[in-house]
């Protein structure tokens, strides 16, 4: 399979290594130097992988689909032009993979999410919270990760209507505090405080190598599909 990286960063570099051992070849690798004109040698990829940065996502996902190749979308903090992206790639036939976290350990970590929230919903008592740590070169703040957590809490928990990324001041109100510390590669938390005991869960990524090796996994699967997919389509359609 023939890849193009969009964004060479750290990322990018780790998803070069893993699809490289994996047999595949990067035919195109894109960042600050080469970003205003490739379009042309995207042609020449059978799909692209992108993480880059939330300025300059919407605009690489969109020369994908002009190059007619599918594109698996690791780049946070783009959301609010989530569906106008999904209605294009609907209306031009285009592919389209996203995923806040490409990470096998993540994607699991929100099923135990989502049935903890389900559980914690019949005892108000216990009030939720969150934290999420990265790396100081990270530019979006709450983490793509963060607020995919914070939704499903949102849509289980009755007590809960909406995040905000500071302490709470109303019941309403899921707090999400991010850091900024080093290089930590991320790390998740999700708190259940009551008067009497506290339960909490957390992921905590050691590298980058989950996130990378689950963006190549994505790619090898979205060949040979239309639409719009993402990390649940694919664990529900495969065997690692």
């Amino acid at each position: 399979m023939k890849i193009a990286i969009i964004g060479y960063g750290k990322m990018g570099k780790e998803i070069e290594q893993i699809a490289v051992s994996r047999g595949h070849s990067i035919v195109l690798k894109v960042d600050k130097d080469n970003q205003l004109n490739y379009i042309e040698e995207l042609e020449n990829a059978d799909v692209a992988i992108e993480f880059s940065t939330p300025d300059s996502a919407l605009s690489n996902i969109y020369n994908c689909f002009d190059a007619n190749i599918p594109v698996v979308v690791g780049t946070t903090g783009w959301m609010d032009k989530f569906e106008e992206v999904k209605k294009s790639c609907s209306q031009r036939n285009q592919t389209l993979f996203y995923a806040s976290n490409y990470s096998i350990g993540v994607n699991l970590f929100f099923k135990v999410n989502e049935y903890l929230a389900k559980l914690m919903n019949s005892y108000p008592e216990y009030n939720v919270e969150m934290e999420e740590i990265h790396h100081i070169h990270k530019l979006d703040a709450p983490s793509g990760t963060a607020i995919s957590l914070a939704n499903q809490l949102i849509n289980e928990l009755d007590a809960k209507q909406k995040w905000i990324n500071s302490p709470a001041e109303n019941k309403n109100e899921l707090s999400i505090i991010s850091k900024r510390i080093d290089e930590v590669p991320g790390t998740h938390t999700v708190i259940y405080n009551s008067s009497v005991d506290e339960i909490s869960i957390t992921h905590k990524a050691y590298n980058r190598k989950g996130f990378a090796l689950g963006a190549v996994i994505a790619a090898e699967w979205i060949i040979g599909k239309k639409g719009v997919f993402g990390m649940p389509d694919l664990l529900s359609n495969s065997k690692f």
